[in-house]
């Protein structure tokens, strides 16, 4: 799963997202302030036609697309729809970025090692829905997001780099999502460069980094 070296023509990601887009503006600003410097993306989708992040797509020039589950008739075409979007403009790294779907071996199969997904939990632990909520009622004092790459199983896939953040007395659950995210919009971006630049191998469950292993976990004090 590398993509070889010396390659000219920059990376096209393609985007998925169903809400807000934080983490889709994260991508774009650290490729417009050229920390990554050898991608673009080429494609936002969306399930959600009143996604916010499709106005962060349309006010950086970015082409947008809406495909909605509901014009399909099963899960299986409408990944098969998101693929061939994906395919026609090119997209070599598919970004889940709060997408609130779970794509299926129609897409996944497209794109083999290749469709990346953040959480906002630690991974094994608290995956699916609601994670931050997951960590804070189980009483951790150590949570922090995860950027895998997807596999038929819900947040399974090998993990490519994960940030931990301190759990406060003091928290409520939207501190700690909130803490959380700042990380999330470090870690996606680092991801995608390390994916760009082809130093990202899938061995077995783990993802090895080429060229050293800077910090792929670390616990923060914000």
């Amino acid at each position: 799963m590398k993509r070889k070296g010396g390659q000219k023509e920059k990376l096209k990601v393609g985007v998925l997202v169903s809400g807000n887009g934080s983490n889709l503006q994260a991508i774009i600003d650290a490729i417009e302030r050229g920390e990554i410097s050898n991608a673009e993306i080429a494609i936002v989708l969306s399930d959600n036609p009143e996604a916010f992040a499709l106005e962060r797509a349309k006010k950086h020039g970015i082409p947008a697309e809406v495909i909605k589950r509901e014009d399909y008739p099963d899960k299986a075409a409408h990944n098969l729809a998101l693929a061939a979007s994906l395919k026609k403009h090119g997209v070599k790294l598919v970004c889940l970025a709060g997408y609130m779907r779970i794509v299926s071996a129609e897409l996944l199969n497209q794109f083999p090692n290749s469709v990346m997904n953040i959480h906002p939990a630690l991974l094994p632990s608290f995956p699916g829905l609601h994670a931050q909520k997951q960590a804070f009622e189980h009483g951790v004092k150590i949570s922090g997001c995860t950027v895998h790459f997807a596999d038929p199983q819900v947040d399974a896939g090998p993990i490519i780099i994960q940030a931990a953040v301190p759990v406060h007395s003091g928290d409520t659950e939207k501190t700690l999502a909130d803490r959380i995210l700042v990380e999330e919009h470090k870690c996606y971006p680092l991801a995608i460069k390390w994916f760009a630049e082809g130093r990202l191998s899938v061995v077995g469950r783990n993802v090895v980094l080429e060229g050293g292993e800077p910090e792929h976990f670390a616990v923060r004090n914000p």
